[in-house]
């Protein structure tokens, strides 16, 4: 019998827990711009009289973009002080955010998604970047844990405070919440925050364009690629969907919206530090494991379901989240231990990348697999959304247990 046990992993220093909870609050802002799109999906269709199709591609449009930004963006990411790149693509994404509230019809809406998804779809690889350089790996799965509460978070306050003053006072006006909030994390970054510049000492081609190449054509990295674009190719499928289905499939009103977001938030934010932990002291890949079967019997449960009462909705939404969560935190814990220093930024800007690119073609193909055929009328076909998660979880098992053997980790 194996009897081994891990060793406790060690205690976070001061500056340590300032960089997770600055980069948390940044992800807390990026995550809740995307975010938002869910919820405030019913009433941008009805307002701007959107079809699903048009409303698939203004959500898919941010993540495609974001995908050419980290694509344009890899070769130089670890050239430079990792700050002084935080710093100036959070500028861009606040500007982007301020010019969806400002935007009047679709394709302006669609040009300010573009720019946002530019700037802000960067950010999460060089937060990856950050923690990777600050954290070993035995602390990786609890810095995973809390800068995920961002996502929570974001439920538990951004979205029904965002539905809320979408409710009184227009759609546009949670970008404008976003933009305030974006404003103090960027002066506390750029005031606080010192600069990493570790990983200049490490030798790498001066030539962005090999340097990209060189990343590319790693064969360890190239698995730790797919399999990121995999999980959020299940994983974005059904999400921008979620208030479309609540309202008009399982009869929840504007008026509950909020609580059941709120609620699902709120288990969220203590799902995430216990995860983390447990993905540290037990084994990354058997809590990935167990999270993905739990997933997929929920999802099946989810998106068969008809007119519901609220506190059922809430029961399933719940573990839901408990679902999505406990696969987000082990893999990206065990996907960042695959790439040397000299290489994160790069590695992390490409899986960023493909994991935008991914969840962009996602949430057009759901577009076109579900129809609503008037305003008021039900989501049709959002059952074969569900099955079509099923599938990709099932391989994802496969390939992430790929990603540990690469990586060596547990």
């Amino acid at each position: 019998m194996n009897t081994e046990v891990k060793a406790a992993p060690p205690k976070f220093e001061s500056y340590q827990i300032f960089i997770i909870t600055i980069l948390a609050l940044t992800q807390f802002t990026v995550v809740l711009d995307f975010m938002v799109m869910s919820p405030l999906g019913d009433i941008l269709m009805k307002s701007m009289n959107l079809t699903t199709k048009q409303f698939g591609l203004s959500v898919g449009i941010y993540a495609i973009s974001a995908f050419c930004s980290g694509i344009l963006t890899a070769g130089f990411a670890d050239k430079f002080d990792r700050k002084k790149l935080l710093l100036f693509f959070y500028i861009g994404f606040i500007l982007g955010t301020l010019f969806c509230g400002l935007a009047t019809n679709y394709p302006m809406l669609l040009a300010a998604r573009i720019i946002t998804g530019l700037f802000g779809g960067v950010i999460g690889s060089i937060s990856m970047a950050i923690v990777a350089d600050f954290f070993p790996i035995n602390q990786r799965g609890r810095v995973m844990g809390f800068m995920q509460m961002g996502f929570g978070a974001s439920q538990v306050l951004g979205i029904p405070i965002s539905l809320y003053l979408s409710n009184h006072w227009g759609w546009e006006t949670p970008f404008f919440m976003i933009v305030g909030m974006a404003t103090l994390v960027l002066a506390t970054l750029f005031v606080k925050m010192k600069p990493i510049t570790e990983h200049l000492n490490d030798k790498i081609e001066n030539n962005a364009f090999m340097h990209l190449w060189n990343t590319i054509k790693n064969r360890n990295y190239r698995i730790g690629f797919l399999t990121t674009a995999l999980l959020s190719l299940g994983g974005f499928m059904m999400m921008p969907w979620g208030s479309a289905f609540a309202i008009n499939n399982l009869k929840i009103t504007n008026e509950q919206l909020p609580i059941l977001f709120m609620v699902a938030g709120v288990a969220t934010l203590f799902i995430m530090p216990i995860i983390g932990k447990l993905s540290d002291s037990v084994s990354k890949m058997k809590i990935f494991t167990f999270a993905s079967i739990w997933m997929i019997i929920v999802v099946v449960i989810y998106t068969n379901m008809g007119p519901t009462p609220l506190w059922v909705v809430m029961i399933v939404n719940v573990a839901l989240m408990i679902g999505i969560m406990g696969r987000m935190v082990p893999s990206m814990a065990l996907v960042s231990a695959l790439p040397q220093m000299h290489d994160r930024g790069a590695f992390m800007s490409l899986n960023s990348s493909l994991q935008q690119l991914a969840g962009g073609i996602a949430s057009i193909i759901g577009g076109m697999i579900v129809v609503q055929k008037t305003k008021l009328s039900p989501l049709e076909h959002y059952s074969t959304l569900g099955y079509v998660v099923l599938g990709f979880a099932v391989i994802c098992i496969f390939m992430l247990y790929r990603v540990s053997k690469l990586a060596k980790v547990k």
